[in-house]
């Protein structure tokens, strides 16, 4: 990987990212502490001594009290009143009650002379570059006076800027480590499911991808499993798919050819010969040409090539005019098809595409009907609708394989076999069309007892049964 791109991965730029935001904070802090730290710490004696001044009237023994606080939180309190004048901890390094001070006495003389029950000042010694603040309060007849000195933060700034240096190398260290660790975590399996990815391009369906731990890369991992299944599924289909079709192409062509080959060489002479060789030429041509329309008609229905010609029709008649096409099979093979149900039907649907989906339907459960030949039609009102119903006797589907029977060439055996009658791709049309109409359509069946598919047509104020 050239330095271009390795700028480029997560790895860098969760480095980068991490470490940049540490330094910020780091330094947020220190701005914040270094404009604010005098300001913070202003208030903070302020509210203290607030605190002092606010207890004091439930106090009992007011000298007990003034002694013990005046050391406790370091400042110095003045009482003047009934105990005289009395000063508490004014030895205090900076104490303004404990000399005689002008400007001290003026403010005690503004506070004796006024009516407001408590004075707060604020005093600057720009000799000294010190900041104090005197607090005074009115008790009855009497007055408390509280100062409190304000030590600089120079030098608290000047080592917190000293800190900040070290803690400055130590925090992009720990950024480095903490980074790494982050990133290391997350792209071990991303590059893992990359790795496999590129595996399963290539049509490698063994890989699994496998979950980590983190919520994001396993709803990934399960995505890529579902794909590579659904992937491996329509890689079957489309080989058992492009196998049935050459299948069902080759196996007329194959017999066109023979036949044609027979007439041509051997039976040209014996018109009974040549004439039954003809008919299977002609029989052959026509299933081929049936497949080739079904592949046609299922690739419309499927790119919605086509509208739908919606009219009024007894869908009742339709399915006995269906049923009569297989009339032969009655005649010749001993079939047995049986309409139970309604007596008319009128619906809204495209007539020639429903006439396509019943002959489909009747169509297939003659492939798959049992050994008594026969093949139910019915027909019922129900809660939704219409329900149709076309029902075989044979051994029946079982529920893993059911789900898969309205795809194209899907067969309950895997060995494939030419249908009785049909292309195989009767059952693709019917959902299409079905599907196309807005109408439900299912499937029911158990081994040994049958299969029952079924479609039920809206209930809508046009669409009647009787």
């Amino acid at each position: 990987m050239n330095i271009r791109n390795r700028f480029k991965t997560f790895n860098f730029r969760t480095t980068v990212t991490i470490v940049l935001f540490s330094i910020f904070i780091l330094l947020l802090l220190y701005f914040c502490q270094n404009i604010y730290l005098n300001y913070y710490y202003e208030v903070y004696k302020i509210d203290q001594v607030e605190s002092i001044a606010n207890k004091i009237s439930s106090q009992e023994d007011l000298n007990e009290y003034f002694a013990k606080v005046s050391n406790e939180v370091d400042v110095c309190i003045k009482y003047v009143g009934e105990l005289g004048v009395v000063s508490y901890n004014e030895d205090t390094k900076g104490c303004l009650l404990n000399s005689q001070n002008a400007k001290i006495d003026g403010l005690m003389k503004e506070m004796y002379q006024s009516e407001n029950e408590t004075m707060f000042y604020r005093i600057t010694n720009p000799r000294y570059n010190t900041k104090s603040f005197l607090f005074g309060m009115r008790l009855g007849n009497a007055y408390v006076f509280i100062n409190s000195q304000l030590e600089t933060m120079d030098e608290t700034n000047r080592a917190l800027k000293n800190q900040v240096v070290y803690l400055l190398i130590i925090v992009i260290f720990l950024s480095i480590v903490i980074a790494s660790f982050i990133s290391r975590n997350i792209t071990k399996p991303i590059f893992e499911i990359t790795k496999k990815a590129r595996k399963l391009g290539k049509g490698d369906y063994s890989v699994v991808f496998e979950k980590s731990g983190i919520d994001e890369i396993d709803e990934l991992s399960d995505t890529l499993n579902n794909a590579k299944n659904e992937m491996q599924k329509t890689d079957d289909y489309r080989r058992d798919l492009m196998a049935n079709v050459g299948h069902d192409l080759k196996t007329p062509l194959t017999l066109i050819k023979s036949y044609a080959e027979m007439v041509r060489d051997i039976t040209y002479k014996d018109d009974t010969k040549r004439d039954e060789h003809l008919n299977v030429i002609i029989n052959e041509t026509d299933r081929l040409n049936e497949l080739v329309c079904d592949i046609i008609e299922l690739s419309k229905l499927e790119a919605s090539a086509e509208d739908l010609k919606i009219e009024r029709f007894d869908l009742v008649a339709e399915i006995k005019n269906t049923i009569s096409k297989f009339e032969i099979l009655e005649l010749t093979e001993n079939y047995n098809f049986v309409y139970e149900g309604l007596d008319k039907a009128f619906i809204y649907a495209d007539r020639k595409k429903m006439g396509q989906v019943i002959y489909n339907l009747i169509n297939n459960a003659v492939n798959y009907t049992g050994d008594d030949q026969t093949v139910y039609v019915k027909t019922s009102k129900v809660k939704d609708g219409i329900k149709i119903e076309i029902i075989d006797t044979g051994k029946g589907i079982d529920e893993e394989t059911i789900k898969y029977v309205w795809n194209r060439y899907y067969k309950t055996e895997k060995k494939h076999k030419r249908n009785k009658v049909g292309t195989g791709l009767g059952l693709s049309i019917v959902r299409e069309i079905l599907e196309a109409h807005g109408f439900k359509y299912g499937v029911e069946s158990k081994i040994g007892s049958g299969t029952n598919f079924y479609f039920i047509i809206g209930k809508n104020k046009r669409n009647e049964g009787k």
